[in-house]
């Protein structure tokens, strides 16, 4: 049986992270694009030597420095294309071992930029985490070393809030507060399992 498919996205600082960890709650197996990538800039990933031979100061002893490389593409941002040569294609593979090796009905993908690169069409169901401006930009600006030339740097490379909403087939608004977006996550799952099982009965 081939699991049902949620893609998971959101702009930075929508609470995206501690949604796909409320599904999880629910047993639900998931993906995260960001630690994928993790695994990849690790001294041993495969991303880390070809991404030497693009940003030499951006790999050391330890793999790939994100802070290196994303200052290395502000600076210059045609980088950004020849990094995304590199990273996508591991990124990929990555996802498609998660998903051979996944058991259960429902599996989730917790991917930033699923708009971005154009993968949405590939999920059974887009749910999009959003929260209003003041409280995204709050949430930003309180991480570590965060700026705000950094911050609309990010934004800039990210489509819209307001157009992830109007693509998205749910929507969970972490403003509300916690027991809304658990609240919200336990009515998708339930609309989801109701669905799965009608098509069994059907089939």
């Amino acid at each position: 049986m081939t699991a049902f498919t949620i893609a998971l996205t959101g702009s930075i600082g929508m609470g995206k992270s501690t949604t796909a960890a409320l599904f999880a709650e629910h047993g639900i197996p998931v993906w995260d694009a960001d630690a994928a990538v993790h695994r990849l800039y690790q001294a041993d990933g495969p991303a880390s030597a070809p991404l030497a031979e693009l940003v030499p100061d951006a790999v050391g002893a330890y793999g790939v420095n994100r802070g290196i490389l994303r200052d290395a593409i502000i600076a210059n941002p045609d980088l950004m294309k020849s990094v995304e040569a590199i990273v996508h294609p591991l990124v990929a593979a990555d996802r498609a071992n998660f998903l051979q090796a996944a058991t259960g009905p429902i599996v989730l993908f917790d991917i930033p930029l699923l708009f971005e690169t154009g993968q949405a069409a590939a999920y059974d169901l887009v749910v999009v985490v959003t929260a209003p401006a003041d409280i995204q930009r709050e949430r930003v600006m309180d991480r570590p070393g965060m700026t705000a030339e950094v911050f609309e740097n990010i934004l800039s490379r990210q489509t819209p809030d307001a157009d992830k909403r109007d693509e998205a087939d749910e929507i969970i608004d972490t403003g509300e507060g916690m027991d809304a977006a658990r609240a919200r996550v336990a009515e998708i799952l339930m609309q989801i399992r109701e669905k799965l099982a009608a098509g069994t009965e059907d089939a």
